[in-house]
């Protein structure tokens, strides 16, 4: 039996980490793993060659520039990643014949919502990351013949993340600040890999949200993690501006997984699962 070839980008991520993992025993497919030294996203040419050599089922772009207060001083930087990468992979992928998974942000909205945003939503993105995300978006859009785009927010997983620095730091703090007036929903990127993986052999192309179910602030996160882990850690809850990050952050990052809804009977895990699960394999 001949194995479909999946190109991941970005496989020392996040999620790239936890789509190996998912396809570990997966005997259909044999994943093609790149990282920055292997494929330079932003070079039209070498994505080109790279696809042709592997002739792929399809092409998974975990690859981004996520420092969101980098973003803005490091704008080509974060074009170059964040929109001429995933341009390239999509004229790739069509050439090839290729399926494209790409991922997006809650960073495309600009997080004055009061209700969950749905792929119908308007966007409006207020800062150089999730302006760059979304040029990303419409340039698979334009480009790429058979597209998903997954939009999601609060990752964590096998990796550098929120969770991992609450939990470091209540080795060291009896008390942390953490910002209480930006909500959304905490997302595993196990819980991604799966949705991603549902997609993958499906036609039911589009863009979708992909969110684990449910919302709270990220004191309340905080506060969560800390329950989950037995630590005494109190959390202070502050504002945003107090906080005083670089980048202006979303005040309303919740999203909707209106199509995956509509179209399939895939669901998520509500946050606190997915959470609990986690806590439990990292420090269980």
């Amino acid at each position: 039996m001949i194995m479909e070839k999946i190109i991941v980008t970005g496989c020392n991520g996040q999620l790239g980490r936890a789509i190996n993992k998912l396809y570990a025993e997966n005997n259909n497919y044999e994943l093609v793993n790149t990282d920055v030294g292997e494929l330079d996203i932003t070079n039209i040419e070498q994505v080109m060659a790279f696809a042709r050599e592997i002739k792929p089922y399809a092409i998974i772009n975990c690859a981004a520039h996520t420092a969101v207060d980098a973003c803005e001083t490091e704008v080509d930087k974060a074009y170059r990643i964040n929109a001429i990468g995933p341009r390239n992979l999509s004229i790739a992928s069509s050439e090839t014949g290729a399926k494209m998974i790409h991922i997006s942000t809650d960073y495309v909205f600009d997080g004055k919502g009061k209700r969950p945003y749905t792929e119908f939503d308007e966007v409006g993105p207020q800062g150089i990351y999730g302006v760059t995300k979304l040029a990303g978006e419409n340039f698979v859009k334009e480009f790429a013949d058979r597209y998903f785009i997954i939009r999601t927010a609060w990752l964590y997983g096998d990796g550098k993340n929120f969770v991992k620095a609450m939990l470091n730091k209540a080795k060291t703090d009896d008390t942390v600040r953490v910002v209480r007036d930006q909500v959304g929903s905490p997302t595993s990127a196990k819980e991604l890999a799966k949705a991603v993986a549902y997609l993958l052999p499906t036609e039911n192309y589009g863009l979708f949200h992909g969110t684990c179910e449910g919302d709270c602030n990220w004191a309340e996160f905080a506060q969560e993690i800390f329950r989950l882990a037995g630590k005494s850690t109190k959390v202070d809850a502050i504002t945003t501006a107090e906080y005083g990050a670089a980048a202006p952050r979303p005040a309303y990052s919740i999203l909707e997984n209106y199509m995956f809804k509509l179209t399939t009977d895939f669901m998520f895990k509500d946050w606190h699962d997915a959470i609990a699960e986690y806590i439990g394999e990292t420090i269980g």
